[in-house]
């Protein structure tokens, strides 16, 4: 354990916290701990939960839909980690290894993390959606010596060959180790050596919203750290229970169930539900008195359908990620709660790197600015110069600690990521004279109509705020005489039919709030294809309007169907 990594650590730490709502100070002073050797388990979280001022603090509060409920302190997650680091050591994980973890929101998933870091392993989070194909291509590309599972998922590795590790969770399964056996373990570790900053520690498959998964590889440092930006931009504080929905195998689940709470010396509360509920959910949300609550798009606009005036008591942070938050779903809860949800962005590649920050005027439409730590950079993609509207980077000669090392086994992919003394996001924004940035899409998702080039994303809010689309998609429609024209995929909300007349008000209401340029001229009803984090697939939605380029669909609705609109 390093006395002099951990003091490091607390300083950005309490100098982030110290100036919350200071962003000036904040950007302009703040420099990352620069770390030779550090182990966040060993070297903060331990420590945190030796200090007696948080003896019976919560670090975990997991309540079931049935009622049941369970609480664990700083100190017992501390010792529960250490006798599962133990008893791991005992099957042969070691120093390198990389363990795969398909848990749900359960107390073992954060025993395992913590045990994990402690005995210096390398995590493949995954997600209990996952079938066996994908664990096969996680145990075979991620070179996995181990499985931690739950008893439920068994199954899917019956089919998963290699020699690897088998620990289950939960129900005792044949040729498995129960993870039970763990609590009988020592509870006092001891590491087998120092554990360097730039050891692996993370590597997660991202989630192929356009191509097969890549490996992004995290260091002890570059989450653990560089998730101070995060805790930095959520808002946490000591004594904070937050409330992140995510699903445990994605990087937004380590983001704020993990490392930022616990950086904070917050409480980290979860509901688990088999179906989404916003009642329930806020009555929750209520009786346990979450002062901190971070959502997806998708669940922020389920909630916006439900009567938000329910929560009596709302939480005084709220934050959305996952992707840009649409400005009707702000406005809505900002009227119903007095509070404004503040955007984020940031990537499985890094911590959160652009976000409205606390105490900050919120720009409607804006994901924000910089925040501590990140030097970003809007590149044009033609010229390779800084420009007012271009692809989001990294500048790498003020390289942010919250940044990968790369793709793991792939330098072309790495290397195409970091090409020119910048990392390249992928994504495309605009900045103002305060230096706002504001989402414009994906590169690969912004398409031309007409020689004008259209965001998906500007269009896609404005249909939010028609009363009957709970979801849109807009995608590039061939066009004999255009090119392309805008096309969007409606889900639509409860109580409405997917007809003629809604198609035509829908299309009514964007040539109303749209210039005629950007106007919706199709429409289709459909489900939205999306990947198994929830984001959604536009790439098969573009590949569907090719394979129909020749023929109208069943089902679409055109511009031209309604005389009314017509001119």
């Amino acid at each position: 354990m390093s006395s002099a990594a951990h003091q490091q650590f607390r300083e950005a730490r309490d100098f982030l916290l110290a100036h919350r709502e200071d962003y000036d100070t904040a950007y302009r002073e703040f420099a990352w701990p620069r770390l030779d050797e550090f182990n966040w388990a060993l070297d903060w979280f331990d420590v945190v939960a030796a200090d007696p001022a948080n003896a019976e603090k919560y670090a975990l509060w997991i309540v079931e839909e049935d009622g049941g409920e369970g609480r664990w302190t700083y100190p017992e997650m501390s010792r529960r980690s250490s006798q599962v680091a133990n008893w791991l050591r005992g099957l042969g994980v070691r120093r390198g290894d990389r363990l795969i973890l398909m848990l749900g929101n359960q107390v073992e998933l954060w025993e395992t993390i913590l045990a994990a870091i402690k005995l210096g392993a390398v995590i493949i989070p995954a997600s209990t959606l996952l079938g066996a194909a994908d664990l096969r291509d996680r145990v075979d590309r991620g070179n996995a010596k181990h499985v931690v599972v739950r008893s439920a998922d068994v199954e899917k590795f019956a089919d998963v060959a290699g020699d690897y590790t088998r620990i289950v969770v939960g129900e005792r399964a044949q040729g498995w180790h129960s993870f039970a056996d763990a609590y009988s373990a020592e509870e006092s570790f001891t590491p087998d050596g120092p554990t360097a900053a730039t050891d692996p520690l993370l590597l997660y498959f991202t989630s192929g919203t356009t191509a097969k998964p890549k490996l992004v590889q995290h260091t002890h440092v570059s989450y653990p750290v560089g998730h101070l930006s995060t805790m930095y931009w959520i808002g946490l504080e000591p004594g904070d229970v937050h409330l992140n929905i995510s699903s445990p195998g994605w990087a937004k689940h380590a983001w704020s169930n993990v490392f930022a709470p616990w950086n904070a010396e917050a409480t980290v509360f979860l509901f688990n539900y088999t179906r989404f509920d916003a009642g329930a959910l806020m009555a929750q949300m209520q009786r346990c008195g979450i002062t901190s609550f971070c959502a997806p798009p998708t669940v922020w606009r389920m909630l916006i359908q439900a009567d938000l005036s329910a929560l009596e008591t709302p939480p005084v942070k709220v934050v959305g990620a996952g992707e840009p938050l649409n400005p009707e779903v702000i406005d809505q809860v900002r009227k119903a709660w007095g509070v404004t949800i503040r955007d984020g962005f940031g990537q499985t590649e890094t911590s959160v790197q652009i976000a409205n920050t606390p105490g900050q005027e919120v720009k409607p439409g804006s994901m924000g600015r910089p925040v501590p730590g990140f030097k970003v950079v809007l590149v044009d993609p033609v010229s390779g110069q800084p420009a007012e509207e271009g692809e989001i980077c990294l500048d790498l000669a003020e390289r942010p600690v919250g940044l990968m090392v790369g793709y793991a086994d792939d330098s072309d992919r790495t290397a195409e990521a970091f090409r020119g003394g910048y990392y390249h996001t992928g994504d495309v924004g605009s900045v103002d004279e305060k230096g706002y940035i504001t989402y414009v899409g994906r590169t690969d998702d912004v398409f031309k109509a007409s020689d004008y080039r259209i965001s998906p994303f500007e269009l896609e809010s404005v249909l939010l705020e028609h009363e009957a689309v709970a979801e849109a998609a807009v995608v590039p429609a061939p066009d004999p005489i255009r090119l392309a024209v805008p096309k969007a995929y409606v889900v639509l909300a409860a109580g409405y039919s997917p007809d003629a007349s809604t198609a035509e008000s829908i299309l009514a209401f964007c040539r109303e709030h749209l210039a005629p340029y950007k106007r919706i001229r199709r429409l289709e009803f459909a489900e939205l294809p999306k990947t198994i984090s929830g984001k959604i697939r536009r790439v098969e939605l573009r590949g569907k309007e090719q394979e129909s380029a020749q023929s109208r669909p069943a089902g679409e609705f055109r511009e031209d169907d309604f005389p009314g609109l017509k001119g």
